[in-house]
Parts: C-alpha cells; structure tokens; sequence
C-alpha cells in the first residue's frame, strides 16, 4: 500500500519543502535580523511560498509513487513530521519561542501540508 513513499528521494522532497521557504524567508530579513515588512505580510508571504513549493513538490512526488488517499495521507505526515523536526531543532532556538508559542503562531500551519497530500494523492489515483 505504501510502495515508494519513505523513499530517500522523498525525504529529499520533503527537506526542500521545509529548506525552501527557509531560505526565502531570510530574503525578509534585514543586515540586523529585524524584520523588514510588517509582521502579517511576512506571515502571509510564508504560507503562500510554503504551500506552493509543497504543492510543486508534492506534484514529483505523486509522479513517482502510486496515488490515492492513503499515500497522501502517509507522505503529507511523512513530510509533516519532518517539517516540524527540522523547526523544533532549527528555527525554535532562532526564534526565542517556547513549544506551545512556537506551534500557535507556526507549527500548526504545516497540517496544510498534510491535507495538500491527501488531496493531491486521491487525484493522483485517477
């Protein structure tokens, strides 16, 4: 069932789908660390940026492994999983937040990521 999803070509797709807007977001960023646009916008541009590379990634993804909704489902919390990972260990401590402020205001954004999947998986089946 599921044939070719915890692949490490998918694990390199799903550490792009977090490095990605990463990087982009230091382009926000002035020479000081202070942010350069106002705080909604910045929030605002990172989920469009996160959701369309996660999409665009999911798309190569899908073409390498059988769709449906229970390969959506297993890669989107494969992916989702490692997003939160790779936040816990990397942008937590930059951040200053604590674990509950950090899953309100960031964390629980990437459960997108995991219905973007499914989605896409169950097209993909046809």
């Amino acid at each position: 069932m599921f044939t070719g999803i915890f692949t490490w070509r998918n694990l390199v797709l799903g550490l792009a789908s977090w490095a990605v807007p990463f990087l982009a977001a230091f382009a926000f960023f002035d020479s000081t660390g202070t942010l350069a646009i106002a705080q909604p916008l910045f929030k605002s541009l990172m989920v469009v940026i996160g959701g369309g590379v996660g999409a665009g990634l999911l798309v190569l993804a899908f073409r390498r492994i059988p769709g449906g909704l229970a390969a959506g489902f297993a890669l989107g919390l494969f992916w989702l999983v490692l997003n939160w990972g790779l936040d816990i260990a990397l942008l937590l401590p930059m951040s200053g937040q604590g674990i509950g402020e950090w899953f309100q205001d960031i964390g629980l954004r990437y459960v997108v990521l995991l219905f973007t999947a499914m989605a896409m998986g169950s097209v993909a089946a046809r």
